[in-house]
């Protein structure tokens, strides 16, 4: 047998930083196999009166367990009280200075010096939009808007932030025309070449995203004769299949992002993920706004976070994960406009809940770290509807009815709305309080309200000494530790071959 050669003293050391350059990028990868999933963020507005300080703001995100926000400008005061935070913060252009911003590479690179660098690294900024609806809402900066796009990028690139922070723009979906069926969408004639061709290349070249601001409630409005609020609010119907590929939709939100996909296909772009950098539905509005309610605000943003952290996906693309932020954290009071343009946050400006909602998939928070939740009966709900729901929660449900019953202690008052409102809350914490739980074909509805009367009393969800969940860590967030350990990894190798040659 012929003996292998003893490895020499010179070799040996560089096997093992070969070795070591090895296992550290597998060790990347297989981190990066694992790191999947989708996030829910928020849009934080300050347009309002006695709204909550920054400070008092990221100490409470931190509390609810929110990882990430979008805001609309560069507020130093906000972005230094994100300092230290870890949650990823897109900032904004606004419209009107994007022309100031992008008169030239001297000027980008002015911008990013005083609004990005000094925040950097104790501010975890991830993104940069661009202004907001420009084509659709302030067209008189269109033809500027790549540029503006393309010297801020050059800036970062100088500065070695590209890979950290990414760049797009807002976009409405009244961009999109023919948006249904989703398959033969295509964007609006005067920008698809101009400008949307260019910023789909640039976008592809940067390895950024298309962001969409969608907002299923305004194509409710705008088919009230032939569309059902089901289909609004991810609520079961029969949906609507698209005649050119036979795909089923069951929701707005699914037929507007497979009509991007559509329009950014139809311009040779198949390689860019969607962000939705804002949807929400109001929970209050003028009388003239069909649909406004805060039980359908719930059902939205309920349904949306659920849809979201599965990875469902869309018909055209099933399992791809869509990064959303709801529009918004707070209302707004100051904000001109119909009713309801004030009342889309989750939250009133003291940080109590306009309606419980879990954005982590962990369970309900309140600014206090609790929120005690029921399950009842919806007012206006159907004779026939309750009594139907009522015999499923008592029998299959396996609800706990024996206190409505006769001579029982909530027996009284002896009606459908009473009796059916205790089923429910008995079979929805006997399911761990799952918002899916607390539907009955939709004649029941979460409160945080208590219902209970008397000596009735209606047992409540996260009992006073739990605590909230911590953060979770998003994608994004997952794929930022990633790069970092990549970085890491590739430049502590290489220094071990560098040595190696001295």
């Amino acid at each position: 047998m012929t003996e292998k050669p003893e490895p020499s003293a010179e070799s040996m050391p560089q096997r093992g930083a070969a070795a070591a350059m090895l296992g550290c990028l597998s060790f990347i990868f297989l981190m990066l196999s694992a790191a999947s999933g989708a996030f829910v963020g928020v849009n934080y507005g300050s347009d309002g009166d006695n709204m909550p300080s920054p400070q008092q703001l990221v100490e409470f995100m931190q509390k609810q367990g929110m990882a990430q926000v979008r805001i609309f400008d560069t507020n130093a005061a906000i972005l230094k009280a994100f300092a230290g935070s870890n949650i990823q913060v897109t900032v904004g252009i606004p419209n009107e200075a994007i022309l100031s911003v992008g008169q030239s590479n001297a000027t980008a690179a002015n911008w990013v010096k005083m609004n990005i660098a000094p925040y950097l690294p104790n501010t975890n900024i991830t993104g940069i939009a661009v202004g907001s609806q420009v084509l659709t809402d302030y067209s008189a900066v269109a033809n500027v808007l790549v540029p503006t796009m393309r010297f801020i990028h050059a800036a970062l690139v100088a500065s070695n932030l590209d890979a950290l922070i990414k760049i797009s723009t807002p976009h409405s979906m009244a961009l999109l025309l023919d948006s249904f069926p989703p398959s033969q969408a295509f964007f609006n004639l005067t920008y698809s070449k101009t400008v949307m061709q260019p910023l789909l290349d640039f976008l592809s070249q940067t390895e950024s995203y298309l962001m969409l601001n969608l907002y299923p409630l305004e194509v409710y409005q705008h088919n009230l004769r032939v569309m059902s609020v089901d289909y609004a609010l991810f609520r079961p119907n029969t949906g609507v299949v698209d005649s050119n590929t036979n795909l089923l939709y069951t929701n707005v939100f699914d037929a507007m992002i497979d009509a991007a996909f559509s329009a950014m296909a139809a311009l040779n772009h198949t390689d860019l993920q969607i962000v939705v950098s804002e949807t929400g539905w109001p929970s209050r509005g003028d009388q003239s706004e069909a649909g406004v309610s805060a039980e359908n605000a719930q059902t939205y943003n309920t349904n949306l976070v659920k849809h979201i952290l599965n990875n469902t996906g869309t018909p055209r693309r099933p399992g791809i994960s869509i990064d959303t932020f709801i529009y918004e954290i707070f209302n707004e009071d100051k904000r001109q406009g119909a009713t309801s343009e004030r009342n889309y946050g989750l939250y009133y400006p003291d940080m109590t809940p306009v309606y419980p909602l879990d954005l982590t998939g962990t369970g309900l928070t309140s600014q206090n770290g609790t929120v005690k939740t029921w399950c009842v009966a919806k007012k206006g709900a159907s004779a026939n509807s309750l009594q139907a729901a009522l015999d499923y929660a008592c029998g299959q449900g396996g609800a706990d009815c024996s206190a409505i019953q006769p001579g029982q202690i909530c027996f009284s008052p002896n009606n459908f709305m009473g009796h059916a409102s205790f089923a429910f809350n008995s079979y929805y914490q006997k399911h761990s309080t799952a918002p899916d739980t607390c539907d009955f074909a939709g004649v029941a509805t979460i409160t945080t309200i208590d219902p209970s009367y008397g000596q009735c009393i209606y047992p409540s969800s996260m009992p006073a000494n739990q605590t909230a969940p911590g953060p979770q860590k998003s994608s994004a967030s997952r794929y930022m530790t990633i790069s970092s350990s990549l970085v890491t990894c590739i430049v502590t190798s290489t220094l071990l071959f560098q040595n190696l040659r001295l």
